[in-house]
Order: C-alpha cells, then sequence, then structure tokens
C-alpha cells in the first residue's frame, strides 16, 4: 500500500488566506473594530476626512487590506493604527486587539490628555449646560461690566 501524504491545512491557515482575500469596506471595518458606535456614523467620518487610510482621503466604500494604517483625527490629536487582519462581522471589545494594533505616537496621545485637561477646566464635570438662571445672572453680570 502506498500511501501519499498531503498537506493538511489548519483551520489557522485557512483563516487567514481567507482574510487576505476578503475585502472590507473601510467604513464596515471602523464599525467592526467599535472606532464609531454606528456604521452611519463611521461613514460619516470617512466621508468628512476624519479617518484617512494610509494618510490620504477615501471613500466609504474604499477596500482595506491588512497592513494598512489608519489615521483618525480626534480634536487636535491624531490616532493612528494598523489593521492586522479582515473581518466582516462587529466583534467584542475585548478581541478588538487581534483586528487592529494602536500605533499612535506618545506626543499625540499627550495632546489628546492635554486637550481633556484643558476641557475639564473650561467647566466642571457633570455640572452641564448653564440653567436659565445662570444664564440671567451672566447677561446681569456683563451688562453691568458694560454700564461702566
Amino acid at each position: 500500500m502506498c500511501s501519499t501524504s498531503r498537506p493538511s491545512v489548519g483551520k489557522l491557515q485557512l483563516i487567514s488566506i481567507f482574510q487576505l482575500i476578503m475585502a472590507v469596506r473601510i467604513d464596515k471595518y471602523i464599525w467592526c473594530v467599535r472606532l464609531a458606535k454606528t456604521r452611519s456614523q463611521a461613514s460619516e467620518l470617512v466621508a468628512k476626512g476624519k479617518i484617512k487610510l494610509n494618510k490620504t482621503n477615501v471613500k466609504p466604500s474604499k477596500e482595506i487590506n491588512i497592513g494598512d494604517v489608519l489615521s483618525i483625527s480626534k480634536n487636535s490629536a491624531v490616532f493612528e493604527y494598523k489593521i492586522l487582519a479582515n473581518l466582516d462581522k462587529r466583534v467584542g471589545a475585548k478581541l478588538v486587539g487581534e483586528y487592529l494594533r494602536d500605533i499612535t505616537p506618545s506626543t499625540e496621545i499627550e495632546k489628546s490628555k492635554l486637550y481633556k485637561q484643558a476641557q475639564a477646566q473650561y467647566r466642571n464635570n457633570g455640572t452641564g449646560k448653564p440653567t436659565s438662571k445662570d444664564r440671567r445672572d451672566l447677561d446681569s453680570f456683563f451688562s453691568w461690566q458694560d454700564e461702566e
């Protein structure tokens, strides 16, 4: 008996081959890895130029590849993520690290922290917007300054 040995293809190898040939739109990928709450928000962010692929503006229908870099402008900082794998369904927060790697420079992280601190100093956290009474008090205070 002659046995021919066939190379066995593991499940993991099949998944990685599938991910290489699978095409995913950028807006869907952003939603799947939880960088946006809804797919329409993801599409809007890409259309407005807040999210770039390899530092170029793209349309929401642009397909991503493994190894591409997503740049996300938020407030005054630009966060960068490297795409590790494609996916077509939304994943849990714990699994996002398998599909995306944060490669944001430390200077951009510091910018973000500084912005958050400035916003916290601007108005106390949890106080919300001014009430009508607060508004009247402010108006009377500023009109009092104008009279002098």
